[in-house]
């Protein structure tokens, strides 16, 4: 089948390489341009471009497609069957989703209608979802609102992390979109029911508010490491970041006000129980272990961390 691929991550990678391998005639992908990145801001192209120009591919990485008449044409010029989107990270106008035969499908990191928009994986773990999974969509003009082709979930779990549930995901991705084009599938209307949706992440998502409870704290961890990563802050605004951590047994039996550190193994007070600091990072350090960084300069007992502010939503 004659195929644009339209992907920027590395979730999307997986999906490119199958569809590759599989004998699928590529005839372009899209990615978004180089950035720079890095401390000496060198320009770096995506995951995506990376992979496709790996394999012998074609990339185009165009600025934008909302008012592109010319990149609408050269899109609909390379006469495809479908094209595949994977966190492309542009919004196709309906010139270019009607251009493909088969239309674009596009491969969605959670169960829809549940955690439509931009981080779905993230938005799973931190809500306390017990499964998430993939749909591949029929794309049409709405926020992943077209009708459903394809879905299979796995479960979230109490050591589920963004990064482990993307890895899962990103290559149930690509076995399902395999499965649709070999196969095909009857589109099914998105429920009315259960829709959600998934913010576009910030770096003040990752500020820590020691008010909520250790399980919700556990779970803002897990979900926003390795980005936009989770932080919080010393008496002396020094940010800390951290990398991991447990909820502990114990409750705040000692009406520690949160954000208190109970002992010397980082254990910290939250609203609700308490919870273990695994891994931390100083600023212009590395990310180390606790008992490493308590080595290095030690945090007392006692000492109250980041801000008492109201929870967040």
């Amino acid at each position: 089948m004659r195929l644009v691929f339209m992907g920027t991550p590395d979730f999307a990678v997986p999906a490119l390489r199958a569809l590759h391998a599989r004998g699928h005639d590529i005839a372009a992908v899209y990615s978004q341009p180089p950035r720079p990145a890095g401390r000496g801001k060198a320009m770096r192209p995506s995951p995506v471009q990376c992979a496709a120009e790996q394999l012998g591919l074609t990339v185009r990485h165009p600025v934008s497609l909302r008012a592109s008449p010319a990149e609408w044409e050269a899109f609909a010029a390379l006469k495809a069957d479908a094209a595949i989107v994977a966190a492309y990270g542009l919004i196709l106008p309906p010139a270019m989703l009607a251009a493909p035969r088969l239309g674009c499908l596009n491969i969605h990191a959670s169960l829809l209608p549940r955690w439509r928009g931009a981080s779905p994986i993230q938005s799973a773990i931190l809500a306390g979802d017990t499964e998430s999974g993939v749909t591949i969509m029929q794309m049409e003009a709405g926020l992943d609102t077209g009708p459903m082709l394809r879905a299979d979930s796995v479960p979230i779990t109490a050591a589920t992390t963004a990064t482990t549930l993307h890895d899962q995901l990103a290559l149930m991705g690509a076995e399902l979109v395999l499965h649709v084009l070999a196969e095909g599938a009857a589109p099914q209307p998105q429920p009315e029911d259960g829709v959600t949706y998934a913010p576009r992440l910030t770096r003040e998502d990752g500020r820590i508010n020691w008010q909520e409870s250790a399980a919700a704290i556990d779970r803002r961890i897990r979900a926003l490491t390795p980005w936009p990563g989770t932080f919080t802050t010393l008496p002396d605004g020094t940010v800390i970041k951290i990398g991991a951590a447990i909820p502990d047994n114990r409750t705040s039996a000692s009406n520690a006000p949160p954000g208190t550190i109970l002992d010397e193994h980082l254990t910290i007070a939250c609203g609700e129980g308490s919870i273990r600091l695994l891994t931390l990072q100083r600023p212009g350090r590395g990310m180390m272990q606790a008992d490493a960084f308590q080595r290095g300069q030690s945090l007392p007992v006692g000492l109250r961390l980041g801000e008492a502010t109201a929870p967040h939503d």
